[in-house]
């Protein structure tokens, strides 16, 4: 019914237009009309009726590219979050008051001759689109005020995006699993390319890093009934800086076990969750003079020194352990360096 509506209203509109600019081409040429001697059929019927023909028989193709337009739009909106098109939509109408206020400028224009008043409608036009796109870019951002970020994600959690290596590295999926992780888990489709164009490497290592990560995503559909594939992209070269911006806009955080996208996502003021930061929170305190039993499982790289490893992957450097490698021993703790890439543990045979 809609869509009935609006072919008729275009079929209407083209036909008065046509009927407008048939009346006009018969004045114009009103001097060539006069010598066929019907001047009054063509001007008042003849030109009137053909344009109202032509524009009829027009007005489909005119529908077709405004439904082409209305869709794409629609389509363009449908991927924001709620809070990004409002506020969108926010910088739009400031943007237009703010291209009304100023029109005034122009109407001296209007007193040049000939083609004065076309000039200060070219120059209003321009400033009005220029005003009227620099507010949705501005609300598109987030600048408008604060307040849109906790309408971003409706007071909940924050969505979470993950990026392709903590994807492949798994462990996400135990986190969700075990119900430590709230809100909704969003996939950017530019990650998703990343991620498909691994699984297609010719190297069988990256290949199998690739397939892995797919394989993650897909049982992480089942785990969490939150986790969705966002389809849309950010004005940056490498999947690190889009996430970054994304993020940013969306007012969500990062999931990632990669260190150097830590360290840029933290100076541009977005919030991180390292899985490998959660990893050594969850490892087991030890303090300097506490025994242990561990196993030597090879050389150390100083002398003598033998290696044994916890449950938990935890490398221990065990001093003269070299020579009771392969055996269970006692140990007391000697101390404990903690890095950016885990913690070592020292220790010394008890005796």
């Amino acid at each position: 019914m809609t869509r009935i509506f609006f072919r008729s209203a275009f079929a209407i509109l083209f036909c008065i237009l046509g009927i407008i600019g048939g009346h006009e081409l018969s004045l114009h040429y009103a001097s060539q009309i006069a010598a066929t001697g019907m001047i009054e059929f063509l001007r008042d019927f003849g030109l009137p009726t053909i344009g109202a023909i032509v524009g009829i028989a027009v007005s489909p193709l005119f529908y077709r590219l405004f439904e082409t337009l209305v869709f794409a739009i629609e389509d363009s909106i449908a991927r924001l979050q709620p809070a990004e098109a409002l506020s969108g939509a926010i910088g739009l109408v400031v943007g237009l008051v703010v291209s009304f206020f100023v029109r005034d400028i122009f109407q001296g224009f209007t007193q040049l001759p000939r083609y004065g008043p076309m000039l200060s409608f070219v120059l209003y036009a321009l400033i009005t689109m220029f005003f009227s796109y620099l507010g949705v870019r501005v609300g598109l951002r987030q600048r408008l005020s604060t307040w849109t970020r906790g309408a971003m994600h409706g007071g909940d959690a924050p969505p979470k995006l993950l990026d392709t290596s903590v994807i492949i590295d798994g462990r996400i999926l135990e986190i969700v699993q075990a119900g430590f992780l709230d809100g909704r888990l969003i996939v950017p489709k530019f990650v998703l390319r990343e991620l498909q164009t691994i699984a297609d490497s010719v190297d069988a290592l990256k290949r199998g890093r690739g397939r892995r990560g797919l394989e993650v995503l897909s049982q992480l559909r089942d785990a969490s009934q939150s986790l969705e594939v966002l389809d849309r992209d950010v004005h940056e070269r490498d999947v690190d800086g889009k996430l970054v911006v994304l993020a940013r806009d969306m007012g969500a955080h990062i999931l990632t076990n990669d260190f150097n996208l830590n360290r840029v996502a933290s100076l541009q003021g977005v919030k991180i969750l390292n899985i490998n930061v959660l990893a050594n929170a969850l490892k087991p305190v030890v303090i300097p003079g506490e025994g242990m039993a561990v196993a030597i499982v090879k050389d150390g790289k100083e002398p003598n020194q033998g290696v044994g490893y916890l449950d938990d992957g935890t490398m221990i450097v065990v001093e003269n352990g070299r020579a009771l490698k392969g055996e269970n021993v006692s140990v007391e703790v000697t101390s404990v360096l903690q890095t950016a890439a885990g913690r070592m543990i020292f220790a010394k045979l008890k005796r």
